[in-house]
């Protein structure tokens, strides 16, 4: 009983307090006032002053804010006095809760404009702290004072922005980095083969996808390679067909999640969830969710009047049940059961939707994920945040609309754009469509318009026998296609009116095969081929072929064609990646098969690796610019992207002599985190070297893949500089590495002193750059010293007849003058 009361007297004095600080926060009249209460309109501008040309944020409202987060002033207006005198109205503005809102104003001449905001009267209901409504109260209208809003000639500066990374970088990256968003995509849905509708293969956010093919890291993700010994030449499983291994992987925030194990077995065996640092291959955490397999990632941005930030999730599903984690720690953090059955639709702040489809009763349906967390229906203490933590919620308050749809649309819905339209045919077959004609059609579900049929069209096939199948929707590009089997063309068709727009030529008879898999779309171009093994690229509005690639197998591994059987993984950064796969490989499989990336534009090879994809298991993904995926030649995991490099200096001698020469050597070696595994130290003791670009796949062949050695590898370009004794900088020389990664450069100082000698790696497409500094004294040289006088030579038979006769003759004559001159005197 005591602590019955303890806890009842507790509660009186929190609701005591909680409704004084109502009371301090919300100082509004009685609901008996009977004269209008004054208001106070106010406006601002952010940036004041500003340039001709670059918008200014108009801060507008009145003085008094609302009781109730869901009410508003309404029928603000702004008027806007220009430098020349002429005026305009800005709004009707409706304000938030606050009393104010925003707007945003471009000024397009130079002076000094004059802006004032006018609230027209209106009423106000008022609550008491429970939300009962006890009455209004009249607010009279008021006009603010005048803004002066000075517009220059000159732009004001702006944040300047930071530069995109030119060192080697992980996450997470500084939040006032935005120009970082254009190379940090993410991955959240898994793009399995065979998954329908097709999940789009274009992903953006990855403008510095690798222009080589470097390896940053690998780990073994199952058994893998040549099997050996008493089975000879079989390699290890690798997964097809129907055993989805690396199926389900998830790339957030630069961190790949990734179910350990392959799909079947379900939870009869341990399904393990990883977590791996995409840029170091670093394991994270593993984790088992009651084995639970990972099914698709979330990135939500929650934006409402309490809270604004990004919720990142790992989702699994369980029949009709969803499960959401952490991916920081892998904890659960909350549930949703009874989700309707249909595709994933992600809303541009990464909210979920679903659209339910009944043309048979003629309704329609769409489900929104966050509605659940929060119903919008009723309003509570969660209201302005987001707070799903450690609860199960029932998914059938998701619905946020239902209209009725006529009930003769033919065929089944095979493709769906979120607040665009729905689209159906019934050529959606998994074996062809055969028929005199098939009906398309398409629904709007734009808001304001949903339900709408836009088009209900039939188109009469070329063939009543022949087969036909719907291939892909290009919702961006207004673009419909389905391809005929026994013609092997494909038909372009309209998505605003049906009609057909172009049909292709005739491909490889090859094509025939799996044509409804194996496309994909992106910048505006339609790329086809799987097992004819031709790339084939088409213009999507008008079917003009624009480019064809072959991968062609010059070892003759390929029992049926001239070229690997291949798959499309991702666009992105005007890239194609392809690889070879195919649905049932011969054990042992074809040797020598790559993967490609190609340009979208020319169809030229940018590189290629060699590689074997799992056709039923996960695709090479690619998130933070960096590539990953599972090799089936080994079974390993590869990340491909730009790795960090070490530079190392030495100087010899480092005293010398001013005249001579000084020899400059040192080391460029790549320092990704692959090359620290020991079985690459053991065999690069010195480091695995950096090798140039052109190199690159075979380098990386050799060192991760037991390729053997190339012989013309050549190393990366070294700028050596120095820092003279005047404080003056200046390059001294140029070398390349060689296949140990080694360089050398020699050079004569300029003049005595102390040098600082700085070498630099600047980078390449493969690899960020490094440098190293080292530094070497010039001395003087020594004086000269004169050279000593010569001592007489002593007179010699040599010196005699150098001499000749004439000339001692000559001396005796003079030496008899001299002796008679004396005798004289």
């Amino acid at each position: 009983m005591a602590n019955s009361k303890s806890r009842a007297t507790t509660i009186a004095i929190s609701v005591f307090l909680m409704l004084a600080m109502a009371a301090s926060l919300v100082a509004l009249p009685t609901a008996n006032a009977q004269a209008p209460t004054p208001s106070f309109a106010f406006i601002g501008a952010t940036p004041n002053p500003v340039g001709v040309g670059q918008e200014v944020l108009i801060h507008v409202g009145v003085a008094q804010q609302l009781q109730n987060t869901y009410e508003k002033w309404t029928g603000l207006t702004v008027t806007v006095t220009k430098p020349d005198d002429t005026t305009e109205t800005l709004g009707p503005f409706k304000t938030d809760a606050t009393g104010s809102t925003g707007t945003i104003y471009v000024p397009t001449m130079e002076g000094t404009y004059k802006l004032q905001t006018h609230f027209p009267a209106q009423p106000l209901n008022l609550y008491d702290f429970f939300g009962n409504l006890l009455g209004t109260q009249d607010y009279a209208a008021d006009d603010s004072d005048i803004l002066e809003l000075v517009v220059q000639a000159n732009p004001i500066p702006y944040y300047p922005g930071v530069p995109l990374p030119t060192e080697f970088w992980t996450r997470p990256i500084n939040a006032q980095f935005h120009q970082w968003d254009t190379i940090a995509g993410n991955w959240l849905r898994p793009a399995g083969s065979y998954t329908m509708p097709p999940i789009p293969k274009y992903h953006p956010y990855n403008d510095d996808s690798p222009d080589t093919g470097h390896v940053l890291w690998t780990k073994q993700y199952a058994l893998g390679g040549l099997s050996g010994g008493e089975n000879g030449i079989y390699q290890y499983e690798m997964g097809d067909a129907y055993e989805g291994k690396f199926l389900g992987s998830v790339i957030i925030n630069g961190k790949l999640y990734y179910n350990r194990y392959q799909s079947q077995g379900g939870s009869n065996v341990d399904q393990d969830v990883v977590a791996v640092d995409l840029h170091t291959g670093e394991e994270l955490w593993v984790k088992n969710w009651d084995n639970q397999r990972l099914a698709f990632g979330q990135e939500y941005y929650f934006d409402s009047f309490n809270y604004h930030g990004v919720f990142a999730y790992l989702w699994t599903t369980v029949g009709n049940t969803w499960h959401a984690y952490d991916p920081l720690t892998g904890r659960w953090i909350y549930s949703v059961t009874d989700v309707p059955s249909g595709y994933n639709l992600y809303g541009p702040t990464g909210n979920i939707y679903r659209y339910a489809v009944d043309t048979t009763n003629g309704w329609l349906a769409m489900w929104n994920l966050s509605r659940v967390v929060q119903p919008q229906t009723t309003h509570g203490p969660d209201d302005g945040s987001w707070r799903p933590f450690g609860r199960t919620f029932n998914g059938t308050t998701g619905y946020e609309w239902n209209v009725t749809i006529p009930t003769d649309l033919q065929g089944s819905v095979a493709h769906y754009s979120l607040d665009d339209r729905i689209f159906g045919t019934t050529s959606l077959s998994l074996f062809g469509y055969s028929g005199p004609s098939i009906t398309s059609w398409a629904i709007s579900v734009k808001p304001g318009d949903e339900g709408r049929v836009i088009f209900q069209k039939t188109w009469d096939t070329p063939s009543d026998t022949n087969l036909y199948l719907w291939t892909d929707v290009s919702f961006e590009d207004g673009v419909f296609i389905i391809s005929e089997k026994e013609t092997i063309k494909y038909y372009g068709f309209s998505l605003d009116t049906g009609n057909l727009l172009w049909e292709t030529d005739p491909e490889h008879y090859l094509s025939t095969y799996d044509k409804w898999y194996g496309p994909a779309y992106g910048y505006g171009k339609f790329f086809t081929g799987r097992q004819s093994g031709i790339c084939t690229c088409y213009d999507i509005k008008t079917g003009d072929k624009l480019w064809a690639y072959e991968v062609k197998d010059v070892w003759s591994e390929v029992t049926y064609g001239l070229n690997f059987p291949i798959e499309f993984h991702f666009l992105a950064d005007g890239k194609i990646c392809l690889s070879y796969g195919e649905h049932s490989p011969i054990n042992p499989t074809g040797r020598g098969a790559p993967m490609v990336i190609l340009n979208v534009t020319t169809g030229e090879v940018i590189w290629s690796l060699s590689w074997f994809n799992n056709w039923w298991g996960g695709h090479v993904l690619i998130g933070d610019s960096i590539m990953v995926g599972m090799n089936a030649y080994d079974n390993r995991l590869y990340a491909i992207g730009k790795g960090p490099t070490a530079t190392t200096v030495s100087a010899a001698p480092k005293v010398s002599v001013y005249g001579d020469s000084v020899l400059v050597e040192g080391m460029v070696t790549d320092t990704s985190p692959g090359t620290e595994e020991y079985a690459l130290t053991a065999r690069f003791p010195n480091g695995v070297p950096a090798v140039s670009d052109a190199n690159m796949s075979a380098w990386m062949e050799y060192v991760y893949m037991q390729f053997p050695r190339p012989t013309d590898v050549t190393g990366v370009e070294v700028v050596v500089e120095v820092l003279d004794p005047n404080n003056n900088v200046y390059e001294v020389g140029t070398a390349t590495s060689d296949a140990s990664g080694t360089f050398c450069c020699e050079f004569t100082p300029e003049v005595p002193g102390l040098y600082k000698v700085i070498t630099k790696f600047e980078g390449s497409l493969s690899y960020y750059g490094s440098s190293a500094e080292t530094y070497l004294k010039v001395e003087e040289a020594p004086a000269e010293t004169p050279p000593p006088s010569p001592t007489p030579a002593p007179m010699t038979d040599t010196y005699v007849t150098g001499f000749g006769i004439g000339m001692i003759i000559a001396i005796v004559a003079i030496g008899l003058v001299l002796i008679l001159m004396l005798r004289k005197r």
